[in-house]
């Protein structure tokens, strides 16, 4: 005989149930959703948590009490996994946007001191900026611009070839054309 819950289910809308069901079935969801989903359905047609728990592939209960105390107070957003632990994400909503939006300006040759972005000058354009990422790391903007589906070679702005700014170690920006460029290209 198991023991009473300390937080039962709450009745489920029909929309809730809809949902629900549409995620357990789901083979394109990631997997804890769809584990989260079965459970609260399963509990809802009055399976107990711990034949809940071995259903979904959990050793025991608690897991799937803790999943539905969550659902009654959250509702269907209970279904996906929230920050799982470790470091705190630093890089939220904000400022992937922020990123973003660097990324898509094109860059100034003299205030940047390129052509195209590359991994390096865009986290110095970010640290510089006055609304800019101080500590950003170059891994960040990679994991950003990965995530926003954005291929660095898809996405590259790319120079005019044979001509390139030469910056000389007293500061002066020295533009070199090489005639030969069409020659060698191919």
């Amino acid at each position: 005989m198991s023991r009473r819950q300390k937080d039962p289910l709450r009745s489920l809308t029909d929309e809730e149930r809809v949902e629900l069901s549409r995620l357990s079935r789901s083979r394109s969801a990631p997997s804890a959703q769809v584990a989260r989903a079965t459970a609260v359905l399963a509990i809802a047609e009055g399976q107990s948590y711990t034949a809940t728990a071995r259903r979904v592939g959990r050793h025991n209960g608690d897991t799937v009490a803790q999943w539905v105390a969550r659902f009654n107070h959250d509702g269907l957003a209970a279904v996906v996994p929230r920050h799982g632990g470790g470091p705190a994400i630093r890089y939220a909503a904000d400022q992937q946007r922020r990123i973003l939006a660097e990324v898509a300006r094109v860059p100034d040759r003299e205030q940047d001191g390129t052509a195209t972005w590359s991994l390096s000058t865009l986290q110095a354009a970010l640290r510089h900026a006055e609304d800019g990422l101080p500590t950003v790391s170059t891994y960040t903007i990679w994991r950003t611009l990965h995530a926003a589906s954005l291929s660095w070679q898809k996405s590259r702005t790319w120079c005019a070839t044979g001509i390139v700014m030469r910056k000389r170690k007293h500061g002066v920006a020295v533009m070199i054309i090489d005639r030969d460029a069409a020659a060698k290209k191919s």
